[in-house]
């Protein structure tokens, strides 16, 4: 430019001495030609730049789309193999609802930093997998929305390969109370076996953590289910059997097979081979064919190669459909819990279990405020969590506390063995709580309650782990549930014992609570336990025994025969209290001299008050002398037989003086 300027001065100069302005132009271009150009390096280097500023913005840019893109198409074409599973089985698929709220839809920045750190979060998961490098969990979910980014972060830990992450995993998701109801069902349809199962067991879970139950498979073409229970029983192995089970077989066998013909116009069927189980012999059996039925199947569901044959012939949707059908007979349906409960025993069964949607019903029973539905429900769920449950509770062993998992150590065990016609739940219910509305029940349960050791003592002594026992008994053979049945004393004790220790007991210090002859099968249990070496710890961690009107030295019962409909054909157990039976004197004689050389602690109840039997009889059932083991303290109460172990109140002297007793005798323990 100053080349230029200095030309146009020039030239006004040589205009005044008359140059002409040809010979002007002719001299300015000559010495703009002549005239040394700039330096270009300058230029050079700053071209440079531009040119990889704008290809590298370029090249990264289209790196990060592509592989964005890429890595869209892989998620878009990869299968998810438990939806799969879930959509074979004509299950549920949920999808998340749009909000039509204009003012929760956000603007084009936000969607275009979503969209970058998506393609951020790719990146990083790529380079992480190529690497080998950990993937952080801030970086997993940036993504999706923030109340969204707990339910996934919770999903993968239920999965870990960690113990510990998976169980806080599970705690954090049933602490959980608001989240949108898509949100649980995602859960529920991703979540694993272990994790649905440990929701089953976790208090505080939502129901929508479980889906419904598949469909069932409709009934064939003229059939019913009474048809279907008699194929499924007909089904199974009827060799190699003990006489109960193949009396129960044969008697639900006939009995179906007397019905269909009934239905069908080819027979009136009025007691047939049921006449063992009525009342007398002038009123018409109550149990109902499918009752017979599941009879026999609670029998064959103890044997595991039965379990499987149940299981292959759609016995899971069957027994299903009848529990749907019979909601309203608690006796049903607690058969059938039953056969569900036996067939968890066997590991190789769960996945099955669990996809033929009984989980969805167990956790709904488990939140039941009748107890004897939640602890059948309780008894299943646990034989099927082996994430935090080593023990297997088998048929008649039930946990009254814990029922839910926990974070509570449990430092001993209380077992309660009820006695002649007892059960597991109303043998220990509070004095005439039966006559209290279930309403006022559930009001205060520190007031009234069905089962005390469930209650107040679980609420007293929240570091046990309480266990009711259940086992059949008869006052008279022609009342037996199995007239081929000829259990004794000894024999159920060591059915017991074998249930018990596979249940963990003996693995913590113990305490043993037995009303009348459920204390001689706690006597003979430790006599025998003394002499297998593999039930070692059951002796070694019993602290102490509670006796409710125990009679050790025999009982009037069996001389009273005089009641055609109870004691004409006095059962074995009856005929063993007898005062002259040789095998209780020896029981006896040598279970006491057991106890002083181990040095149980030991306390005795006795009843004053004499009981109906019937509405002819009015016994002393166990007098004060009988009810004297010949150590611990001997202690009177003014009630009868029945309610010797049913305090009236929960500052009744009854429970106080147990509650005491239990405290005492483990507080060592309690304390480690």
């Amino acid at each position: 430019m100053s080349s230029i300027l200095s030309a146009f001065h020039f030239c006004r100069a040589f205009s005044h001495q008359r140059m002409s302005l040809a010979a002007y132009c002719v001299i300015c271009w000559r010495r703009l030609g002549t005239l040394t150009p700039p330096p270009k390096t300058t230029t050079y280097w700053r071209d440079i730049r531009n040119i990889i500023k704008f290809t590298g913005s370029l090249i990264l840019g289209g790196s990060l789309f592509l592989t964005y893109e890429v890595l869209a198409l892989k998620k878009s074409l990869t299968l998810d193999t438990q939806v799969v599973e879930r959509e074979k089985m004509k299950s549920y698929i949920y999808v998340n609802t749009v909000s039509l709220d204009k003012r929760e839809n956000y603007g084009i920045t936000y969607q275009a930093r979503k969209e970058l750190h998506k393609a951020v979060r790719k990146v990083l998961a790529t380079s992480a997998k190529i690497l080998w490098g950990p993937f952080a969990d801030t970086f997993s979910t940036v993504d999706v929305e923030d109340h969204e980014c707990a339910t996934w972060l919770l999903l993968r830990k239920s999965q870990s390969g960690d113990r510990a992450v998976r169980l806080q995993a599970v705690q954090e998701m049933s602490e959980t109370h608001h989240w949108h109801d898509y949100q649980y069902r995602i859960i529920a349809q991703a979540c694993d076996l272990r994790t649905l199962i440990g929701l089953a067991r976790s208090k505080e879970s939502d129901l929508r953590f479980f889906l419904p139950p598949p469909p069932l498979p409709s009934l064939k073409e003229d059939s019913s289910i009474e048809e279907e229970l008699r194929q499924l029983l007909a089904s199974l192995p009827q060799t190699e059997l003990d006489e109960c089970i193949q009396y129960f077989t044969s008697l639900a066998l006939s009995e179906s097979s007397q019905s269909l013909a009934a239905q069908k116009g080819g027979l009136w069927c009025f007691g047939g081979n049921g006449l063992p189980y009525a009342e007398s012999f002038g009123e018409v059996p109550s149990a109902t064919v499918e009752m017979f039925c599941l009879e026999a199947l609670v029998k064959h569901s103890e044997i595991s190669t039965h379990c499987d044959k149940i299981e292959a012939n759609g016995g899971l949707q069957l027994l299903q459909r009848l529990y749907q059908l019979h909601k309203d007979c608690p006796t049903i349906q607690r058969n059938i819990m039953r056969i569900i409960g036996n067939m968890a025993l066997n590991e190789h069964l769960h996945s099955t279990i669990v996809r033929s949607g009984w989980v969805s019903i167990l956790a709904e029973a488990m939140k039941s405020h009748h107890i004897m539905e939640a602890s059948q429900a309780a008894r299943t769920l646990a034989n099927l969590d082996r994430e935090t449950v080593q023990e297997k509770y088998q048929d008649g062993v039930y946990v009254l506390q814990p029922q839910y998992r926990t974070s509570q150590p449990i430092k001993a065990d209380v077992l309660f063995i009820h006695g002649l016609m007892g059960a597991a739940f109303k043998t220990w219910r509070q004095q005439d709580s039966e006559q209290v509305l279930t309403d006022r029940i559930l009001e205060d349960e520190a007031r009234y309650t069905t089962c005390w050791p469930k209650t107040w003592l679980a609420r007293d002594c929240p570091a046990l782990r309480i266990i009711s026992v259940e086992y059949d008994t008869s006052l008279s053979d022609w009342r037996t549930r199995c007239p081929m049945e000829r259990k004794s004393i000894a024999f159920r004790s060591n059915e017991l014992l074998r249930k018990l220790r596979a249940a963990g007991v003996g693995d913590r210090p113990v305490i043993w609570v037995s009303h009348s002859m459920g204390g001689l099968l706690v006597k003979k249990m430790l006599l025998e336990a003394s002499k297998k070496p593999e039930m070692s710890t059951v002796i070694n961690n019993t602290r102490g025994i509670i006796f409710y009107s125990v009679p050790h030295h025999g009982s009037h019962l069996a001389e009273y025969s005089v009641n055609v409909r109870y004691l004409l054909f006095p059962s074995l157990e009856v005929k063993e209290l007898s005062k002259d039976s040789p095998a209780l004197k020896t029981l006896q004689d040598d279970f006491l001299e057991f106890a002083k050389d181990k040095n149980f602690q030991v306390l005795n109840f006795v009843e004053t008050l004499p009981t109906y039997i019937g509405s002819m009889i009015k016994l002393h059932v166990v007098p004060v002398e009988s009810a004297d083991l010949g150590i611990g303290d001997l202690i009177p109460v003014d009630v009868d037989h029945l309610n010797i172990c049913k305090p009236k109140k929960k500052d009744a002297f009854l429970y106080q003086r147990t509650l005491q007793f239990i405290c005492e005798t483990l507080a060592k323990d309690l304390e480690n």
